[in-house]
């Protein structure tokens, strides 16, 4: 569980908010520590969740942290932006044909089953904000941390545009969030595509 101690370590030494506690406490009531990132794709591997927050982080400070800049805001954006993924997804089998036998065979796979279905970004800020209160930039930068990939950016939403203009914060997530995903994850994944 060295993930888990390096996450516990980082967000400690940076995160001082009232409620921050109490939000790690929620943690180990969840399978965060444990839960993939993906279905299949980046981090599609028991504790790949937590790997991609630090892997986030990792590139978070490393390419965008200038003078100026909070440590606590990257650390509680990079760390919690997936928190939506906690008890989000269940191990299951999906068949896939094999290439040389000709024969299919079950596969492991994780598949989304949302008992909370409130949308992505915006159900991770409402999951911390149970906890500690989140600054403006925070909470747009977490709710933004998909671009284009996000639902509503997809059906055509400007606020994203905006939200990106007025916080810097919010374009360097989103930044840091696809450089782990496909450049520090690729063959990351225990499942086959």
């Amino acid at each position: 569980m060295q993930h888990r101690e390096e996450f516990l370590e980082l967000f400690r030494l940076h995160v001082s908010r009232p409620g921050s506690e109490k939000l790690l406490e929620w943690l180990d009531t969840t399978d965060f520590f444990r839960a993939p990132a993906s279905t299949r794709f980046h981090c599609a591997c028991e504790g790949g969740l937590v790997q991609h927050s630090l892997n986030v982080f990792h590139a978070l400070t490393d390419l965008f942290f200038e003078e100026g800049d909070s440590m606590e805001s990257f650390t509680i954006c990079a760390l919690l932006h997936d928190l939506c993924k906690a008890n989000y997804y269940k191990a299951g089998t999906r068949n896939v044909k094999n290439e040389v036998t000709g024969q299919w065979e079950k596969v492991p796979t994780f598949q989304v089953e949302d008992a909370f279905p409130y949308g992505h970004g915006e159900k991770s800020v409402f999951l911390i904000e149970r906890f500690m209160k989140l600054k403006t930039a925070e909470a747009v930068a977490i709710r933004w941390h998909m671009g284009g990939f996000d639902d509503a950016a997809k059906g055509g939403c400007y606020a994203i545009s905006q939200a990106y203009d007025a916080y810097p914060l919010a374009v360097k997530l989103h930044m840091a969030d696809l450089a782990a995903t496909y450049l520090r994850e690729k063959g990351t994944s225990n499942i086959p595509r």
